[in-house]
């Protein structure tokens, strides 16, 4: 009969868990530990890996970051409970997608239960222009005619030889300012449900405590213009230049926010990071948010990564 035993690795065991980059990088960083890396071994071999990291100087509790299995749920299952059982407890698992269907039902063994899938998406200038930035109290575009006007709201009258309208214009593409100073961010955040975009949002939680959708000030470095605010105060961006990569941190509107405001602060976002140098921009957002995602694309970004987040039940 086989022989299965779950454990940590040991000094000197580091080959075990095999030469994946990541793993080799981030215990040479100190975001990986060996007493948070676990493996199985069935006869000698591994059949499962897992390896749970935590940033130097974080706050918070580590994540599962890296989970690959090679034998039944159950068997992954038991990896992820010794593992628990040493780390005090079950903790969030950020699984990147496609995954091996054995990997998210051991996970479910284990009493984490999937949550949120993220998409991330990723700007370059190659095939890209920097969209103009529509400058607060901008003056509307008298070419765009009435026949534009959001289906939502249209005559169902034929419009024949209609007449510029400049409030059009006004409406589609909301100018965009720097905002005033940490209490409007402040004010604006307490007042959007649910941002559009969050960008790094589980590192925030484990590295400083924050929720980055409630709190995301303390998580961005650089001056109050790196916020950009619609004319009107209607919603807000975030940008980073100088974390992990140059990021849209958080995107919010509120509800009556006018038709392109999300397009206007991706647009002041993009503007703002590229000026400072970045050669790509990185953005996060929920799977559910389609037409987020649909403005992304729009704006020239395209995803390169899904995560299913699983949390402890």
């Amino acid at each position: 009969m086989s022989t299965v035993i779950h454990r940590h690795l040991l000094p000197g065991e580091e080959a075990l868990f095999a030469s994946l980059p990541a793993f080799a990088e981030g215990l040479a960083g100190g975001g990986y530990d060996l007493s948070r890396t676990w493996i199985t071994l069935r006869d000698g071999e591994v059949v499962a890996r897992a390896a749970w990291v935590l940033p130097p100087g974080a706050v918070g509790g580590p994540w599962l970051e890296l989970f690959d299995l090679d034998d039944t749920p159950a068997v992954g299952a038991a990896l992820l409970n010794a593992a628990h059982a040493d780390l005090g407890g079950p903790r969030p698992f950020y699984a990147t997608l496609p995954a091996d269907p054995r990997v998210p039902a051991a996970a479910r063994l284990a009493g984490l239960e999937p949550t949120v899938k993220r998409l991330r998406f990723r700007w370059t200038p190659t095939g890209n222009t920097v969209p103009s930035v529509p400058a607060a109290h901008a003056a509307p575009d008298p070419t765009v005619h009435a026949a534009s006007t959001p289906a939502a709201h249209a005559d169902p009258t034929p419009l024949v030889h209609a007449a510029p309208d400049p409030t059009v214009h006004a409406a589609r593409v909301p100018a965009v300012r720097a905002a005033k100073g940490p209490d409007e961010v402040r004010a604006l955040v307490a007042l959007i449900d649910r941002p559009d975009v969050l960008t790094g949002s589980e590192a925030a939680l484990a590295v400083a405590g924050l929720d980055l959708a409630r709190d995301p000030l303390p998580w961005l470095t650089g001056p109050a213009a790196a916020w950009h605010v619609l004319d009107g105060g209607t919603g807000l961006a975030g940008t980073a230049g100088d974390a992990c990569w140059p990021m849209l941190v958080y995107l919010g509107r509120l509800p009556d926010a006018s038709p392109g405001a999300r397009s206007s602060l991706l647009a002041a976002a993009l503007h703002a990071l590229t000026t400072g140098g970045a050669e790509e921009v990185i953005a996060d957002v929920e799977a559910t948010l389609t037409d987020t995602v649909a403005d992304l694309k729009r704006a020239g970004f395209h995803q390169i990564r899904v995560r299913q987040a699983f949390e402890p039940t």
